[in-house]
C-alpha cells in the first residue's frame, strides 16, 4: 500500500461514511462494567489471578460477539515483563551540617527501582537539589548544568517552571510539559548519572494527593523487561511528601521558598545542600509475560489501513485496605474504558458491512505501572505504526450524566480534534481544552505512547458542563472523585449514582469517529506546531 501526500491533501474534502447508523447501548456497557468491576476479578493486576479472569473475559466477549483475533489467530500480545518487590528500609536518614533528619517510610517517603538488582544501597549520598530536573535546551534550561551527578542524589520538584506563573510560553505556562512527569524526571537523572532521584510531592503540582504515591509505589511495581535488566536506570527512584522536604531545607539552613523561586528561572543552578542521603533496598524478582488483548474487524476495500482504539484494563489488584475494603476495584479507572471498548466493538459487528479499513480494539496492560502494555505494543506493534490511521483513546468515562463539553487534552495537537469537534456539534455539544492542564494528562494515559511514534490520537470525554445542572456541578463531581475514589478501592461501580447516559454519549461519539474514519479516506495529521509531526512525515515519507 502506497499513502500517499496527495491522499494527505485528499482528505480535507474527505466523503463521510454512508453506513446506517448503529446505536451504542448503555445495557452492554452495564453488563461488561458490572463484571470488570467487580470483586471477583480482583482488582485486575497484572501477574495475578486477576489478570487471567479478565484476559479470559475480554477475549470469551470478543469471540461470542463476532470479533476476530487481532494477532494472528491469538486474541493475545504477550507482554515480557519483571515484577519487582521491595523492601525498602523503615527509615531514610538525612545527615549533614551537625544535624539529621529521619524519614519514616510510607509516612514521610516511598522507595522503589527498576534495576534488577537482589540489594541497592545509598550509603552517604551526596543531596543536590537540582530545582525542576529538568534539562530543555528549547528553553534554556537546564537543571544540572556545572554538576557530575554520578555519587550524588538529585532532589527535585514536581511538574515544571511553567506552573502558575504568568508566561503562558514559558514551558507552556499551566499546561504541564513533559518536562513535568515524574516519568521523565527519573529518566532525566539516569542520564546524569544520578545515585537516585528524589521528587517532592505537592499535591496541587502533583495532580493528586499522597495517598495516590504511597498505593502506587508501594509493593510490588511492574517494569517491562529489558537486555541490561535496568541498569541505566537509577539506583533509587523516591518521593518524599512536602513537609519532609521543609524539614530537610530547614535543616540544611536553605531558604526554601527562595529556592523555587530560584528553580523557575533559565539561569537557575543545581544547590548542594551540604547533607548527605541513606537508605537501602532489598528486591526480589518474578519474571513473566502480561497480555494485551487484540481484537479486529477487517476491513472490506482497505485492510492494511487500520482505525485503533485503546482501552487499559488493568489496576492495582488486592492491596492496602482503606475503610476495611482491601480490592481496587477501578470502576471508572479504567473498567469504564474497557467497558467501553467492548461495547464500541459490539456496535461495530452490527453495521450492515464491515466498515473499508480495518478497526482494532486494544486493551492494554499496565498502564498504572507506567504505560507499559501500550509502549510494548508502540515499540512491537502487530500492525505497521505508519498504516495506523489513528488512536482512539479511553481512559475514565464520564459516570455524572449528559454534557454540553467535549473535553480534549492536548487539544490543538492534531487533527482528530477538528473531527471531534464536528461529530460531537452534531450532538449539541461544543469543545473545550484542558480544565486542569497543570495535572498533564495527555502524558497519563496509553494514547501517549502512540502519539510518541506518530499516530494522531484522540483522549477526549465529557464532564465539565452538566447539560442540567452546569458546570460548577460537574467541576464538583471531578473534584469529589479524585479526592474519595481515585486509585482507592472506593473506586467502584454503583449503580444507583452513576448516570449512564454521559457515558452512552462519549461512547456514541467514538463509535461515530471510528466508523467516519474507517469508511472514509481521511488521514488526520498533527498540527504544524506539535512535538510529533515530525515522526509522522518521516513514517509517510518511506511508504511514498
Amino acid at each position: 500500500m502506497r499513502i500517499t501526500f496527495i491522499l494527505m491533501l485528499a482528505a480535507l474534502m474527505a466523503c463521510q461514511t454512508t453506513q446506517q447508523p448503529v446505536t451504542v447501548e448503555s445495557s452492554d456497557f452495564d453488563q461488561y462494567l458490572s463484571v470488570l468491576a467487580s470483586d471477583s476479578l480482583q482488582g485486575r493486576k497484572p501477574f495475578t489471578q486477576g489478570e487471567e479472569l479478565t484476559v479470559d473475559y475480554l477475549k470469551s466477549e470478543m469471540q461470542s460477539m463476532g470479533v476476530e483475533p487481532g494477532n494472528g489467530d491469538s486474541y493475545y500480545q504477550k507482554v515480557p515483563m519483571v515484577e519487582i518487590t521491595g523492601h525498602p528500609s523503615e527509615d531514610m536518614n538525612i545527615v549533614g551540617k551537625g544535624t539529621s533528619v529521619d524519614l519514616k517510610l510510607d509516612k514521610d517517603f516511598v522507595l522503589t527501582t527498576q534495576r534488577e538488582e537482589e540489594k541497592l544501597t545509598l550509603n552517604g549520598s551526596e543531596l543536590v537539589f537540582c530545582g525542576y530536573g529538568i534539562v530543555a535546551p528549547e528553553y534554556g534550561k537546564n537543571d544540572y548544568a556545572g554538576i557530575d551527578m554520578h555519587g550524588k542524589t538529585a532532589l527535585v520538584l514536581v511538574n515544571d517552571p511553567g506552573f502558575r506563573q504568568d508566561d503562558s510560553v514559558y514551558f507552556k505556562g499551566n499546561t504541564m510539559t513533559y518536562y513535568g512527569r515524574w516519568t521523565y524526571k527519573y529518566e532525566e537523572g539516569a542520564r546524569q548519572g544520578a545515585d537516585a532521584v528524589i521528587i517532592i510531592h505537592e499535591t496541587n503540582m502533583a495532580g493528586y494527593p499522597w495517598f495516590v504515591v504511597q498505593s502506587g509505589w508501594s509493593g510490588a511495581r511492574l517494569g517491562l523487561r529489558s537486555e541490561n535488566k535496568n541498569a541505566d536506570k537509577c539506583a533509587m527512584e523516591s518521593w518524599i511528601t512536602l513537609d519532609a522536604a521543609k524539614r530537610i531545607m530547614e535543616a540544611a539552613g536553605v531558604d526554601f521558598a527562595q529556592l523555587i523561586q530560584n528553580a523557575k528561572k533559565p539561569d537557575f543552578k543545581p544547590q548542594t545542600l551540604g547533607m548527605t542521603v541513606s537508605a537501602s533496598l532489598e528486591n526480589t524478582f518474578k519474571y513473566d509475560e502480561s497480555r494485551n488483548v487484540v481484537g479486529k474487524i477487517t476491513g472490506s476495500t482497505r485492510p492494511d489501513e487500520y482505525i485503533l482504539y485503546s482501552a487499559h484494563w488493568d489496576h492495582f489488584g488486592i492491596g492496602k485496605a482503606v475503610d476495611g475494603d482491601s480490592i481496587y476495584n477501578g470502576a471508572l479507572d479504567n473498567g469504564s474504558g474497557t467497558a467501553g471498548l467492548l461495547a464500541i466493538a459490539n456496535a461495530f459487528t452490527k453495521l450492515p458491512k464491515a466498515p473499508d479499513r480495518s478497526v482494532i480494539f486494544l486493551f492494554v496492560t499496565g498502564e498504572e505501572q507506567g504505560l507499559l502494555g501500550s509502549q510494548y505494543y508502540a515499540e512491537h506493534p502487530i500492525y505497521p505504526i505508519p498504516h495506523t490511521i489513528a488512536d482512539i483513546n479511553m481512559d475514565g468515562l464520564n459516570p455524572n450524566g449528559p454534557m454540553k463539553d467535549l473535553t480534549i487534552t492536548g487539544l490543538g495537537q492534531s487533527d482528530m480534534d477538528d473531527i471531534a469537534k464536528e461529530e460531537a456539534a452534531k450532538q449539541g455539544r461544543y469543545i473545550l481544552g484542558e480544565q486542569e492542564p497543570e495535572k498533564g494528562f495527555f502524558y497519563r494515559s496509553d494514547h501517549f505512547n502512540f502519539a510518541k511514534v506518530g499516530v494522531p490520537a484522540l483522549f477526549a470525554q465529557g464532564g465539565y458542563d452538566h447539560a442540567e445542572k452546569g458546570r460548577e456541578y460537574a467541576m464538583e463531581k471531578q473534584k469529589d472523585y479524585t479526592a474519595n475514589r481515585y486509585h482507592k478501592p472506593q473506586d467502584e461501580y454503583d449503580k444507583a449514582t452513576w448516570d449512564l447516559r454521559g457515558i452512552q454519549q462519549d461512547m456514541q461519539l467514538f463509535f461515530n469517529i471510528g466508523v467516519r474514519l474507517a469508511d472514509g479516506q481521511e488521514m488526520p495529521q498533527w498540527k504544524a506546531n506539535s512535538e510529533f509531526r515530525a515522526r509522522r512525515e518521516a513514517d509517510l515519507k518511506l511508504l511514498d
